[in-house]
């Protein structure tokens, strides 16, 4: 199990994979950040697969 944090606050989250992660991170995402959601609506999918790839290595070094 790996414990690690959101990339916008020091909530933290306990998971096995990444994905995991992604799941119990979600809920919080949703409420506590829903204006950074708002906001990044327009994203482009490289943005997104940028987002994925440095919380991925964030997740892999913990």
């Amino acid at each position: 199990m790996k414990i690690l944090s959101c990339d916008l606050c020091d909530q933290a989250f306990t998971a096995e994979t990444f994905e995991e992660w992604m799941q119990v991170m979600m809920p919080h995402y949703m409420t506590e950040h829903a204006d950074i959601m708002e906001a990044n609506k327009n994203k482009t999918k490289e943005d997104g697969a940028k987002w994925m790839a440095e919380n991925r290595a964030r997740f892999d070094a913990a």
